[in-house]
């Protein structure tokens, strides 16, 4: 098995990670970045960003995906294609295996691996992603302005993707499963004191229809009734939560029941010593390609001041001898 030594390791290849590798190649650490199953991360699978800064008419996902990829190349960052499949953090240095063939050993690692959205896995949800099937109402929620649209949810984030969408559109039917929802007080006063928000209860989504332009209507049974309706909207958001791809790093690092990543206030540090967590994988609150790329810039900062620490500790260490 081959090996290799890296002084920074990026782990993703979303806004987080290149924004890391951007960082860290400026400062000359020779940063090397694994993309992942999944080239981009998320915004490969969004069609129009027009929340990110600097794009005044907005940007293709992919396209964006693209140019953070050409500016973190240009400063010297090897990004290789390439999936992490096994760590592990219990010494220093650090050892990352790719694709369970080649062993990497890394003075520092930046996870930027980032979280999926959980889908309810009709087949017609794929059929219609980024054609009215949407997990992100603040990222897609302007699209539907002026229209009908279809909320999945009982927690707080469904609750939030709600309200939120009423602010936009006309009518906004939130599908719960159950006779209550799991959101907090606060949240589900909101719901109920919105009054263009429709609480479905007992309610779950059968298929999402629509033709070549997109979204047209949900159908949806009564689970206790067994009744069917279509229901009238442009857009269907699925909010029943995300999965952050965190599952190799469980033996190793902190992180809370869902699988979020835990750092230290203020900072991307995890609880091991050269291992900073950046992005979705660490952010459960607020999930936006901004905020993501924000803290990528963080962890490339904290890398680079370990890594001098760490070379510091080593000259002293030499001169003691």
């Amino acid at each position: 098995m081959a090996t290799e030594n890296i002084k920074v390791l990026i782990i993703g290849s979303g806004p987080a990670g290149y924004t890391a590798a951007i960082y860290a190649s400026r400062a000359g650490l020779n940063p090397v970045l694994y993309t992942g199953g999944e080239p981009g991360g998320q915004l490969t699978t969004t069609n129009d960003v027009e929340n990110f800064p600097g794009y005044p008419e907005g940007i293709n996902g992919p396209q964006m995906m693209v140019d953070l990829q050409k500016q973190a190349e240009r400063f010297g960052t090897q990004v290789r294609y390439g999936l992490i499949t096994k760590v592990d953090f219990s010494e220093y240095p650090l050892k990352v295996w790719v694709d369970d063939k080649v062993e990497v050993t890394a003075e520092s690692v930046i996870i930027s691996t980032g979280a999926s959205a959980k889908y309810l896995g009709l087949e017609s949800e794929k059929t219609f992603a980024n054609k009215g099937v949407s997990a992100c109402a603040v990222c897609d929620g302007f699209f539907y302005k002026g229209k009908n649209v279809a909320v999945v949810g009982g927690g707080d984030t469904a609750a939030e993707e709600a309200t939120y969408l009423a602010n936009l559109c006309p009518k906004v039917y939130l599908l719960v499963r159950r006779d209550e929802m799991r959101a907090s007080t606060i949240m589900q006063e909101r719901v109920k004191n919105t009054p263009n928000i429709e609480v479905l209860w007992h309610t779950e989504a059968e298929e999402v229809l629509g033709d070549d332009t997109g979204v047209t209507g949900v159908r949806v049974v009564n689970n206790q009734t067994k009744e069917t309706k279509d229901l009238d909207i442009s857009g269907f958001f699925v909010a029943i939560g995300h999965k952050p791809n965190t599952d190799i790093f469980k033996d190793y690092l902190d992180m809370d029941e869902t699988g979020y990543l835990k750092v230290q206030p203020g900072s991307t540090k995890t609880n091991v010593e050269g291992v900073f967590a950046t992005g979705d994988a660490a952010d459960r609150i607020y999930r936006q390609a901004v905020t993501a790329a924000g803290t990528g810039c963080m962890g490339a900062l904290d890398a680079e001041r370990f890594l001098a620490e760490k070379e510091f500790e080593v000259e002293s260490q030499k001169e003691m001898a």
